[in-house]
């Protein structure tokens, strides 16, 4: 899609790469919260269509695509210029979308699965992910960020892990982990609490060993797919990103996104 620049972080030295990436947008119409939530507009823009401008900033992408099951949304993506493959109506997860693209569009090192409803996704972001699979040992990969709002860290729809000293996931839960038997304290001032920014990179072939796993026990308990890896013994990086995720999940979501839309641009 374009040549390949590596994106330096600050601080970092990072080789340049021969491995090639992919970036897969999954994007249902047919969400429970909002219905065709893909083709809402957002200031002009639909929000399938602001989502891959976004990552079509990344440095390290070497393709784009919208992968969808729906044909609206397949039309929508041809006309304004974008990459789209049609998938079927039976995948449960992101995940198992993007396997489907990997094995139809055959050749690339590491997938990265975007979410289609954030439509200010920073590809910083997807380019930070992106470089964890510059170590030969990182099969799966994901984002945290630092909590540092106490009302997150108790918010059950936001997802919190727990890492190891070197960087590895240890747990992902709705709940805040560790628990804090400290009263009247806060507990962010006792602990590094973790958000967990979805967001995954995964190398091809765990794509599509992990896709074919059974849902796990501690998947069906926080309706979170990452624990049926870790269940199984997969390892995931965890990069620290300074960004947050804004996703637009139900409609009284769009003002807070187009707000932000309208204060970059004056």
């Amino acid at each position: 899609m374009k040549t390949k620049v590596i994106y330096t972080p600050l601080n970092s030295s990072i080789p340049s790469s021969n491995m090639k990436v992919l970036g897969v947008i999954p994007s249902r119409f047919g969400s429970t919260r909002f219905p065709g939530k893909p083709l809402i507009d957002i200031l002009g823009k639909t929000m399938i269509q602001r989502v891959y401008e976004q990552v079509s900033k990344s440095k390290i992408l070497d393709q784009i695509v919208v992968a969808t099951d729906d044909k609206r949304i397949f039309d929508h993506v041809i006309d304004f210029g974008g990459k789209v493959i049609l998938t079927s109506k039976d995948h449960e997860t992101g995940t198992d979308r993007c396997n489907e693209v990997a094995s139809k569009m055959t050749g690339f090192d590491v997938i990265i699965n975007i979410q289609g409803d954030e439509p200010l996704i920073d590809a910083k972001q997807i380019d930070r992910l992106a470089l964890c699979f510059e170590k030969d040992d990182c099969h799966i990969a994901t984002l945290v960020k630092q909590i540092s709002d106490e009302s997150i860290l108790h918010d059950s729809s936001k997802v919190k892990v727990v890492k190891t000293s070197n960087d590895r996931a240890l747990y992902f839960s709705r709940q805040a982990i560790p628990f804090q038997q400290l009263e009247n304290e806060t507990w962010s001032d006792q602990h590094r609490y973790w958000q967990h920014i979805g967001i995954y990179g995964y190398r091809a072939s765990v794509l599509v060993s992990i896709a074919n796993l059974p849902m796990s026990s501690l998947e069906k308990a926080e309706s979170l797919e990452q624990l049926r890896w870790l269940e199984n013994g997969f390892d995931i990086y965890l990069a620290e990103t300074e960004h947050d995720s804004i996703s637009v999940d139900i409609p009284e979501d769009l003002s807070r996104v187009e707000a932000i839309i309208r204060n970059a641009n004056n």
